[in-house]
């Protein structure tokens, strides 16, 4: 109810009273009452006038802070079923971990797991991802998609755009410094700034999916990092020399979300989002070396066909497709 108030308060941007809080929410008064000083503990500026109710004042939070946390994230979520609900967590082990363990447990299409810190955070192969408190974004959406196992890949790529147009949406004058090294790592000047983890599991008869979720790390706000990375990723503060709420942008990007998901299950393909992809692709156009297990080779990205994988074009002028999964796809002078 909290994150419900809160939104009401936001939105009319002046006095709603008691009463009108009590009708809308089917509570008494002492709970309404209750609900405004635990509010007001969290950080938020409320001032209670008698005869005219609840106001919501400018929140100045002590610098270098901001409102982070369940009843913020929730109140500003504009989305119809990302996000709905939310689960926030000052530590935890993991998001993915936390998602899996709902989506065992029957949790809903669209359920958010939040966390200012984990503490057994991960990234693809099992690599460890160090995930401090009051830096990063750190969320996993589980979902329950209507498609076939073979189709769930296409929902890294899905969730890579999504946060790429978030990130946008937040910092317009910079969107064009950001894009995606394919598949799905966003990179803004040659650096990482976020990573992707998606797990899928299937059904008993293993012929249909139980549920999938997708972890996300995004380095924010200004940080050190560890000698063996510094040279290939980088925070989104540090690289635009501004502050960011991570609040903004992760409601942006669940927005983004939810507006690619819906377009990526209607044609059960990329087909609708691939233009778009292409256009935000930092490889595309450019010469790559594809570490194949079964050997490298190099070419020219072309771009992505409408299940994801990358067109490399060969000397020969014939083009091969790239699969995601255990093969990588460097610059020939670097990360990207």
């Amino acid at each position: 109810m909290k994150a419900k108030i809160l939104s009401l308060l936001r939105e009319r941007g002046d006095y709603v009273s008691g009463q009108e809080l009590c009708e809308k929410y089917g509570v008494s008064r002492t709970a309404i009452w209750k609900a405004i000083g635990q509010l007001k503990k969290e950080g938020y500026y409320i001032e209670a006038v008698r005869n005219k109710g609840y106001l919501l004042l400018e929140q100045n939070a002590p610098e270098g802070e901001e409102m982070y946390g369940q009843n913020e994230l929730s109140s500003r979520m504009r989305t119809r079923w990302v996000g709905h609900p939310v689960y926030y967590f000052d530590t935890i082990g993991s998001t993915n971990a936390q998602a899996k363990k709902l989506g065992e447990e029957g949790g809903k299409h669209g359920t958010l797991i939040v966390a200012d810190m984990q503490t057994a955070g991960r990234g693809r192969r099992g690599r460890v991802w160090d995930s401090p408190a009051g830096t990063n974004i750190y969320y996993t959406l589980l979902l329950r998609p209507d498609i076939t196992p073979d189709q769930a890949s296409m929902l890294t790529l899905v969730m890579a755009m999504a946060v790429t147009k978030g990130i946008q949406s937040t910092l317009p004058k910079h969107a064009d410094a950001i894009g995606i090294k394919w598949p799905n790592d966003i990179v803004v000047d040659g650096k990482k700034v976020c990573g992707i983890l998606t797990e899928m599991s299937l059904s008993v008869e293993q012929d249909s999916i139980q549920y999938v979720v997708i972890g996300v790390g995004i380095n924010v706000k200004p940080q050190q990092f560890a000698p063996e990375l510094a040279d290939r990723a980088t925070a989104l503060c540090d690289a635009f020399k501004q502050d960011i709420s991570r609040t903004e942008l992760l409601t942006n990007i669940c927005a983004s979300f939810e507006e690619c998901y819906e377009t990526f299950v209607k044609e059960g393909n990329l087909t609708g989002l691939q233009r778009s992809y292409d256009a935000l692709l930092v490889n595309r156009n450019r010469e790559v070396c594809v570490l194949d297990p079964a050997g490298e080779y190099r070419g020219i990205a072309r771009g992505i066909d409408e299940r994801g994988r990358l067109l490399v074009e060969l000397a020969d002028g014939t083009r091969t497709e790239v699969y995601a999964g255990e093969v990588s796809v460097r610059g020939i002078y670097g990360y990207v």
